[in-house]
This record gives C-alpha cells, structure tokens and sequence, in this order.
C-alpha cells in the first residue's frame, strides 16, 4: 500500500506522478511529524545518488559540499579496491580520516621527517593522514572498501595531488636534474593520472618492513578497532575515536551502535560539524534549530547525513536491525552537550518553571550522560 501524507484533517492524498519507493524510504519527509517546523536545510544525501567513477579494479564515488550544499566543513568519499588494486601515491590538501568497511587494506605513509609507516587494516580499524603527508592504500587478497571523511566540505577526490601527474607536468630535464640520472631514464613515465589501477597483491607485511628503512614515525597514522574498548549502554554502544586515543588526528569519531528501537540521546555538539554515515539498518533524526525551525529525516544503509554545529538532534533505530554508523568531526577532541544532563544540573526551580515538569519527570531526570537510551 502507498503511504499516504495524511494525518487526521490535514494533508491529502497524493495520486501522483510519485516516487513510491523513495517515499516509503523517506516517511518522515513524506509525512512529517506534527512537530516539524520552518525552514532546515536538506541534510541527507545518498551515495546511491552519488556518481561513481569506475577505474580499472576499482570505483569511488563522493558527497561535497556540491551534492549535500550544507556540509560545508566535511565531505565523504565511499571507494573500493579489488585485490592488488592501488589507490596511487598521492597527498591531500585536507586532513583524511578513514574507515575500513569491508575487506583488508594496506596502508604506506612517508611523513616529513622521512619516517616510513606501513600497516595492514581490517573492517573497523581507521587511518588519519594529516594533509600534505604522502601515502597509498592497496587492496590485500580480498580486496576492500572503505570510507573516506576530508575536512572541508569543497574537497574533491578528482583533485588530489598525485605522484603520476606531478612527475607529468614537470619539465623532463628538471626530473632528470632532480634524481641526479639522464632523462633517458624517465622516458616511459606515464603522460597522466592512473588513480586506481591494478597491481599484483603485496608482499606479507614483514617482508616489506625488512626492506624499508626503520625509522618509523613518533605517532601512528593507524588504529585498530580491535583496540579500542567500546561504552556500553541500555540500547547500544559508543566508541570514541579522538586526539586522547589517536594523538595524530584532527577529527574525532564517534562509531555508534543502536540496538532496536534504542536512539543516540538528544544532544549537540558546541564547537563542530557532524558528517554521519549509515553502515546498517534503518533510523530517523530530527534536527533542531533556532526560530522553531525542526525537521525529521529518515536514514539507511549507504546514506550520508550531516548537522552543523550547536543543532540539537537524535538518532534512533526505527528498524528491526541493528544500526552501525560512524559520525565524524571536524575538531580533534570529541564534544557533546546532553539536553538530560543539562536539565538535572541546573537548579530544580528553574528547571519546573521553565518546563512545567511534573515530579516523575523531575525524578528521570540523570545527572549523567547515557549516550543510547532506550
């Protein structure tokens, strides 16, 4: 049966032209909550709407500040690579935050100080590569994907700097000068970009170390999920992943895991943007701002949303699956603000005035952040 956008006396039926499939994944677009209000901006946008570059083992596909105009300070890139595949050598204007969704990956790093780092990943572990530091990711026998979260909503993942094309666009005897051999040499360098593009599946890890210099950087550029000690909660658990775990990062993360019909509890975020993406089941966010403007999305796996800083919102699992969902910041130290915990340290006065709370909902209300709630 088709959903209709009716509730009691208001709306009417919609006989069409429609989109019935992007309607019953969007209810509370089709049919917003009475407590929806004014004016906020999209904040949803799917890769599935994303346009994938293919390449040769490998595709990726972006969302920017041109496909979602309101993430202005994140943008995502969702890619996979076959096995062997390369994603070439290349470095960034922007700091990039990785994600390892599927498969393994390996990871090459060379810093400033010329220190080498090299790491095998698996779903669950994450990277951070400051920007300007050069680095690849190859995929190992099964391949990967993974997501990608740069901080600044105009990145571009067709306009980074690549190994290929700066050695393109170089005059040949300035190359041949710089490594010091004639320019016979460099003679089949390749005329432009190749991105992504297929090698054999590298060495063990422990063979290549053997061969590289040891001198390793003071931080890692890595960390593995395994690693990491989850908060558990009635309904689900939380990990965060900032620069007090991963000194190396400028964004921090929060993976978060919803139970049915659990939810992320009304809060918000003082200093920073909020880039999610949706890994699994299916959830519903309402986003607060000021002038009694509110509006309510509905999410599933393979959706980006996004809330600008200081916006009141919740995430919770509509579905009956559970729901897994990477957020990202864009400042290096994980914050929140709870609206529960505000309300119990303030005065109890102020707080039943303001509010007009009866005594049971004075009672709930919790000194202490519970980041899921039931």
């Amino acid at each position: 049966m088709s959903p209709k956008p009716i509730r009691g006396a208001y709306g009417a039926n919609d006989p069409g032209p429609r989109n019935v499939e992007i309607d019953r994944q969007n209810p509370d677009i089709f049919l917003p909550p009475a407590t929806d209000n004014g004016s906020i901006p999209n904040l949803k946008f799917s890769f599935g709407m994303a346009h994938n570059r293919l390449e040769l083992g490998g595709w990726a596909r972006e969302v920017t500040v041109r496909e979602l105009p309101v993430a202005k300070g994140l943008a995502g890139v969702d890619m996979r690579l076959g096995a062997g595949v390369v994603r070439e050598m290349h470095w960034h204007k922007e700091a990039e935050w990785g994600y390892v969704l599927e498969g393994r990956c390996r990871v090459t790093v060379v810093d400033h100080e010329g220190s080498v780092y090299v790491d095998d990943l698996k779903a669950g572990d994450i990277w951070l590569f400051p920007a300007g530091i050069p680095h690849s990711i190859q995929g190992l026998a099964e391949g990967c994907e993974f997501l990608l979260v740069f901080d600044d909503g105009n990145f571009s993942e067709n306009e980074t700097l690549l190994v290929t094309e700066l050695m393109a666009h170089m005059p040949i005897d300035v190359i041949a000068k710089n490594f010091g051999v004639a320019a016979e040499h460099f003679a089949q360098l390749p005329p432009k970009e190749r991105y992504i593009f297929p090698l054999p599946v590298p060495a063990p890890i422990e063979d290549v170390l053997a061969r590289l210099p040891k001198q390793r950087p003071p931080m890692p550029f890595t960390i593995h999920g395994a690693d990491l000690t989850p908060s558990q909660w009635n309904g689900g658990a939380t990990t965060v992943v900032d620069v007090r775990n991963f000194p190396v990062t400028n964004m921090a993360a929060l993976i978060i895991d919803l139970e049915p019909g659990a939810m992320r509890e009304i809060h918000w975020h003082p200093d920073a943007d909020e880039w999610q993406f949706y890994i699994q089941g299916e959830a519903r966010m309402t986003v607060f701002d000021a002038t009694s403007k509110a509006r309510t999305f509905n999410y599933r796996a393979g959706d980006v949303g996004y809330v600008p800083k200081t916006l009141a919102h919740y995430i919770e699992n509509i579905g009956t699956t559970p729901v897994r969902l990477p957020n990202v910041f864009n400042k290096p130290e994980f914050k929140d603000v709870a609206l529960n915990q505000w309300l119990a340290l303030t005065p109890p006065e102020l707080v039943r005035d303001h509010l007009n709370l009866d005594d049971t909902a004075m009672a709930v209300l919790n000194p202490n952040k519970r980041a899921v709630v039931r």
